[in-house]
């Protein structure tokens, strides 16, 4: 199977410093975060799109609303110039993700899954929402349900049997109604354990090539402080790495985010956590 291979130059690190998005109570450790992030990756292959660092107005129900439709748009742009390489996004809060699996899923169809490792199932609508944070409703948006500013284009939207939800555990009752509904996929923290069940669950999609979404609230907050809307009874970062590889050597990888670190005091303690996740994994 393939991988992001940023080891070959052959990718691209998009660093998306948006907080607007969040409805955290310090959203805009998130910069702080996505920089971080971007820099346990080779300097040679990181981008930093330009993002407004003000709040915006609240409209339709969606905090900053403005702000994050003109982020929406230099991250498009970015991706545009960076053309068909591999792509690892790095935010910032979970609303950075809009452009990037757009466009996986314009370039790979029905072909695609996306495994949502998020401690949330970001799946509210503005209607739906009790914060009127974007990074609640960016799943939902992705199906075509969200604000008109933000949608994605026809092609570019997935459909509800792409999705593997990956650790939610912290869900409003409107989304609880609608994975049911929409039957889709989940897998516990406890199952994720056992990394052949969720390749299995990918596998059931039909799909040959993943989007890997990883909001770090996925993990314990025992284990990793770092994070924007920590939420209990996670994933032990060990856990979480054994899934990633089992991902990564069945399927195709399309691209791949990781969102919502917001550093503290302990920042050097999450830098050592966040490498040994990701070490081995298909980029250095």
């Amino acid at each position: 199977m393939t991988g992001l291979g940023l080891g070959d130059g052959s990718s691209t690190v998009l660093v998306i410093p948006q907080w607007q998005g969040s409805a955290a109570p310090h959203p805009r450790r998130l910069v702080e975060g996505a920089h971080r992030l971007g820099s346990l990756f080779p300097a040679a292959r990181r981008t930093v799109v330009e993002i407004d660092p003000g709040p915006g107005r609240d409209q339709d129900g969606v905090r900053h609303l403005d702000v994050l439709t003109r982020s929406l748009e230099a991250t498009r742009a970015a991706l545009d110039r960076i053309g068909d390489g591999a792509l690892l996004a790095v935010g910032g809060d979970c609303g950075i993700e809009l452009a990037p699996v757009a466009r996986a899923v314009a370039r790979h169809g029905d072909s695609l899954a996306v495994v949502w490792f998020d401690a949330h199932a970001d799946l509210n609508t503005p209607d739906t929402s009790p914060s009127g944070g974007f990074h609640g409703m960016v799943l939902r948006t992705l199906l075509g349900q969200g604000p008109s500013q933000l949608l994605p284009g026809t092609e570019e939207r997935l459909s509800s049997r792409q999705i593997v939800l990956a650790g939610a555990r912290s869900l409003d009752p409107a989304e609880l109604a609608f994975i049911e509904s929409e039957g889709i996929r989940s897998l516990s923290v406890r199952a994720l354990r056992e990394p052949d069940r969720l390749v299995s669950a990918v596998a059931g999609t039909g799909a040959t090539h993943v989007y890997i979404h990883l909001d770090l609230d996925v993990l314990d907050p025992e284990h990793f402080t770092g994070l924007s809307c920590p939420e209990p009874g996670g994933l032990h970062p060990d856990h979480l790495r054994a899934a990633l590889h089992g991902l990564t050597g069945r399927f195709d990888v399309a691209g791949m985010g990781i969102t919502e670190h917001a550093p503290a005091a302990d920042s050097a303690d999450g830098d050592h956590v966040l490498r040994r996740i990701l070490d081995g994994m298909p980029f250095p």
